[in-house]
């Protein structure tokens, strides 16, 4: 049976930096890596927030991004 191990988490920060000619958004995306594997959702979005405090730009999206090793 497979079995999957959690190797990593990054903290992936996506902002609203302006519009373009068209009026559509431009988004510009910050990860941060070496992010605990155990954070929970809210810890993740608290520090997500503490950080969008130093940002001048728009926070338009926060993800967590897990990479996971699948072993056999």
């Amino acid at each position: 049976m497979a079995q999957a191990l959690l190797e990593g988490t990054k903290l992936r920060l996506v902002f609203e930096v302006g519009v373009d000619e068209k009026g559509a958004p431009i988004l510009r995306a910050k990860t941060f890596s070496n992010v605990k594997k155990e954070a929970t959702v809210e810890q993740l979005f608290q520090a997500a927030q503490a950080i969008t405090i130093l940002c001048k730009d728009t926070l338009n999206k926060v993800e967590r991004n897990d990479s996971t090793e699948i072993l056999a």
